[in-house]
């Protein structure tokens, strides 16, 4: 688990660091925040005590002069961003419908939870290892 869970960090490190290297930079703002229940998953109970997070929709114009809108993918309860708040937008000019707030959270939040469980899980799998290889299991009594 730990050493695929580093895989999938690793991955979606790299996912981020060509998104970097290939993206075009515009001013946007904040037009609304898209209020949605957060369950955790599809197969999680709806729970009273489950709040909305809000995403922020933003707008901004592409390098070729189109107006743009999205909703970034990261959420937060409370909201990171304000309406009619500026931000620095980041999309590749061949997908700016696929584009991302420059920010922490949506760029690197997913990889650091990935690695950060799979070298967690891979620790606690190597000290498993290293105390078990040290102890003589012994059939008899």
């Amino acid at each position: 688990m730990g050493a695929l869970s580093l895989v999938i960090g690793l991955i979606l490190a790299g996912v981020s660091v060509s998104f970097l290297t290939d993206a075009e930079r515009a001013r946007g703002t904040v037009v609304a925040l898209d209020w949605r229940e957060d369950h955790g998953g599809g197969s999680r109970k709806v729970r009273a005590d489950d709040q909305s997070v809000a995403y922020p929709v933003v707008e901004f114009t592409s390098a070729d002069g189109t107006p743009r809108k999205f909703r970034d993918s990261a959420g937060s309860n409370p909201p990171s961003y304000e309406v009619g708040e500026q931000v620095e937008v980041l999309y590749r000019p061949d997908s700016p419908e696929n584009a991302r707030i420059k920010g922490f959270i949506s760029l690197w939040l997913a990889p650091l939870i990935f690695g950060g469980i799979g070298l967690l899980f891979m620790g606690i799998g190597t000290v498993i290892a290293l105390v078990t290889r040290r102890r003589p299991w012994s059939m008899s009594l």
